[in-house]
């Protein structure tokens, strides 16, 4: 699908001199008007009803965290009041419900032309829709040629008329403008309008996506309707990540890829006088007007439909909200019994207080991951992921020694075996990491798709493991390629695991003795494997999995930014994935890992269910193994950047920044 080209006529000179016209004169509109104002920029406010006549009669009480301003803004009830000129910006901040009457009330009025003559909005003029959800700006491009889609972040309040209340500090709002469908190259009307909102004191980011910014602003809306019914709970937590679940599965189907939106500088202050009353939707619901739940919940149950996911949370939370409005509930009067009732299958399933702080929009398989980062006091988890070399030579004299593994694997160098006969650990077996820990290769797969559990079962008997084994697999960089087959072997169902703690050098260094040639052979274990104990990422989860958790890139940094790409078809990295290079979770050098301590303070800005990736789906493995020991559970990509690089329809990032 070709883009359509920017036009440049007749959209005219757009910039600090042009009328700003505010459709919708609720709590966004109400406060881009009053900034805009404030700043001595031109500005027209339409309004309508209670709100229409207290502006008129008193002003607007405008309310930041540093005072009450009293505004006496230009105010129209409609555009039979206005006489409309070139140079005016239209930015519609109605509800989603009033988009599609708005944009047909506005769209073919007349707009007087420096030249003389007369020309139509719907042409002369670029219409800005700054409404949640994802369907205003396909409404509007209908009519109007030039739509820029934005997003607003804004915790502001509008329930008294007259009166606007913005928590925003220290800036009022965070606006993302883009033009709609995206176009190449950039939109110079959309730098001529972010250049006047900038002027109102608003943080502006031009993108060019918007669809996938107003994606993600949808999955942080998904808690609004349950805001405006119940009071918050465990129980209400558990609905929101069961919305955001629901969400993530039609995006993915959908081939929606939420942004990562940045809000540096951006924070919500309290007001003494004016404490926080709720989200849109609940102040939709306390006015008695209709919310836009719809355009959200509803929106999630559309593309839902469009495309054969199921969505059951989601409608029943948008049938819900109209019940109420029919009858006429009051606004978070509503308690669990009714949470239950509405959505039953949380009964099944009720979150933790820690579990639903960090819960995020994943699929269902992904929703036990966990943030446990800070609740262990101790190296706990550190010894169920790690292991000495005093360890395994004080247990090698037991009845049942540990099964050792010697994975020699390293990127470029087959020569693993003969690295293994030339000394390895005593009665460790040699792992072939490229045909015993990886699958047959298939398009799409990555360099090294998993193997199937009946592969990787035969290949475990063989080395001896059975179902009360512990297994320790070790080899010479630090555990970047053992922590391939520690993984891979606990995902497949192996419950006792470790990584020997700096690999044959730390043998090596204790002074113990080392075998040559090839191991004697173990008698073959009984060990049952099926895979799924761990979770993983398809290539759609974690392209979502920004917009709500974290993604990190264990690739050295300068693939990450795109600088150099040795092996894949293309350089970068995934949109949204933060860089986190595997080599960082070692101590500086030697071939152990970070203590603790030091592991949780390297992941301290992980937020939400986690995912890692790197070239092929084996050092990703190490930073999981790190993260277990910080205590935090993560999801790996098997494919990795091989699988998503091949795949020329998956978009790409370069540069520092995600």
């Amino acid at each position: 699908m070709t883009s359509a080209p920017i036009p440049t006529e007749p959209i005219g000179d757009i910039g600090h001199s042009s009328r700003y016209v505010v459709i919708g004169a609720g709590a966004v509109g109400a406060s881009i008007a009053a900034e805009l104002h404030r700043a001595g920029v031109d500005t027209l406010l339409v309004a309508r009803g209670a709100q229409l006549t207290a502006l008129r009669d008193k002003g607007l009480t405008y309310v930041r965290p540093d005072g009450a301003h009293q505004l006496r803004l230009p105010v129209v009830a409609g555009p039979d009041e206005v006489e409309l000129a070139e140079n005016d910006v239209l930015v519609l901040a109605t509800k989603s419900p009033d988009t599609a009457a708005a944009v047909r009330d506005w769209a073919w009025r007349p707009v007087k032309r420096a030249d003389g003559r007369t020309g139509v909005a719907a042409t002369d003029l670029p219409l800005v829709t700054l409404q949640n959800g994802l369907d205003n700006e396909r409404t509007a491009l209908r009519s109007f040629a030039h739509v820029i889609g934005g997003v607003v972040w804004i915790p502001a309040t509008f329930v008294v008329p007259g009166e606007v209340v913005n928590h925003a500090d220290p800036v009022p709002a965070v606006l993302f403008l883009g033009r709609y469908p995206a176009a190449p190259g950039t939109d110079p009307v959309a730098e001529r309008v972010a250049g006047g909102l900038r002027q109102g004191g608003f943080t502006v980011h031009l993108v060019a996506d918007v669809t996938a910014h107003k994606a993600a602003k949808l999955l942080g809306n998904l808690v609004n309707s349950l805001d405006a019914l119940y009071p918050p709970s465990e129980l209400r937590d558990a609905a929101v990540a069961a919305l955001r679940a629901e969400a993530t599965a039609v995006y993915a189907a959908a081939g929606i890829v939420p942004a990562v939106p940045d809000h540096t500088g951006f924070g919500v202050a309290e007001i003494a006088t004016h404490p926080r009353v709720g989200n849109s939707t609940r102040q939709s619901l306390t006015r008695s007007t209709v919310p836009e739940t719809d355009f959200l919940d509803g929106e999630i149950v559309l593309l839902g439909r469009l495309h054969g996911v199921p969505t059951p949370a989601a409608a029943a939370v948008q049938a819900r909200i109209h019940r109420a409005i029919t009858e006429t509930t009051p606004a978070g009067s509503l308690d669990d019994t009714d949470l239950a009732a509405t959505l039953p299958a949380l009964k099944k399933r009720p979150l933790q207080p820690e579990q639903a702080a960090d819960l995020s929009p994943l699929s269902p398989g992904l929703q036990s991951l966990t943030v446990r980062y800070g609740t262990a006091t101790d190296d706990t988890t550190r010894d169920t992921v790690l292991v000495t070399a005093q360890e395994i030579y004080r247990r090698a004299a037991e009845p049942a020694p540990p099964v050792l593994l010697d994975v020699r694997w390293a990127l470029g160098d087959p020569h693993g075996a003969e690295h293994y006969r030339a000394g390895h650990l005593p009665g460790a077996v040699y792992v072939d990491l490229d045909t015993e820990l990886a699958g047959a290769h298939a398009p799409g797969a990555g360099r090294h798709p998993l193997p199937t559990a009946q592969k990787l079962q035969s290949a475990a008997r063989r080395w001896g493991i059975s179902r009360d084994s512990t297994v320790v697999v070790y080899d010479n960089s630090g555990g970047l390629a053992a922590a391939r087959a520690w993984w891979l072997l606990r995902w497949a169902g192996v419950p006792d695991v470790r990584i020997l703690d700096g690999g044959l050098a730390a043998w090596r260094e204790a002074g113990y003795a080392e075998a040559t040639g090839e191991a004697r052979t173990r008698p073959a274990g009984d060990i049952t494997l099926n895979g799924g104990h761990l979770p993983v990422l398809t290539a759609d989860e974690a392209a979502a999995l920004p917009a709500t958790g974290t993604l990190l890139d264990a690739r050295a940094g300068e693939r990450y930014r795109g600088e150099v790409e040795p092996i894949d078809p293309r350089a970068g990295h995934i949109p949204g994935a933060v860089s986190k290079p595997t080599g960082e979770n070692l101590r500086a050098g030697v071939p152990y890992f970070k203590s603790t301590g030091e592991l949780r303070d390297r992941f301290a800005d992980v937020r939400g269910p986690v995912g890692v990736y790197c070239g092929s789906g084996v050092t990703a493995a190490h930073q999981i193994a790190a993260l277990a020991v910080a205590g935090i559970d993560a999801a790996l990509y098997p494919g990795s950047w091989s699988a998503w690089s091949s795949d020329p329809s998956r978009p790409l990032a370069t540069g520092a920044q995600p």
